[in-house]
């Protein structure tokens, strides 16, 4: 894939992260596909823009006021020039964690966005969030794959 898709897709992302922290819950919707579909952390499904605005409005006036989005690693890759498959770690920093860079252990999540190329622009066709709990680090995980002695 050419550098320039590569950095259109990143545009589209940091997009993404500005009208997050901006709170602007239209703007955010802009940046999806008519038609996409939007997977929450806790399972919700918002299909479209009205209702990824709808979603998002009550957050950005809520609990997640003056809050950021913050990436700790992404992949992104092209299967095909009209397609990019983005994962990432990332998570929220809250208004009142101003100081941290990376969200907290609660707060991190892997998620994976399917990027389409809509005439001049890269829009979100899917995304899907889950929050990042390692099964192997957990105490049951642990007690369950411990080596018998």
């Amino acid at each position: 894939m050419t550098t320039t898709a590569h950095a259109r897709v990143v545009d589209t992302l940091t997009g993404l992260e500005e009208c997050w922290q901006a709170g602007d819950a239209e703007a955010y919707a802009r940046l999806h596909a008519a038609d996409a579909t939007y997977v929450a952390f806790d399972g919700t499904v918002l299909t479209g823009r009205a209702e990824i605005a709808a979603g998002h409005r009550p957050l950005f006036d809520g609990i997640m006021r003056g809050s950021r989005l913050a990436v700790v690693e992404r992949t992104i890759r092209f299967p095909d020039p009209a397609t990019a498959i983005v994962v990432q770690r990332a998570g929220i920093v809250m208004r009142w964690q101003r100081g941290r860079a990376t969200p907290s252990k609660k707060r991190l999540s892997t998620n994976t966005t399917i990027l389409r190329l809509d005439g001049d622009a890269w829009l979100v066709a899917a995304f899907q969030n889950t929050r990042y709990h390692p099964w192997a680090k957990t105490l049951m995980g642990r007690l369950m794959t411990r080596s018998a002695g």
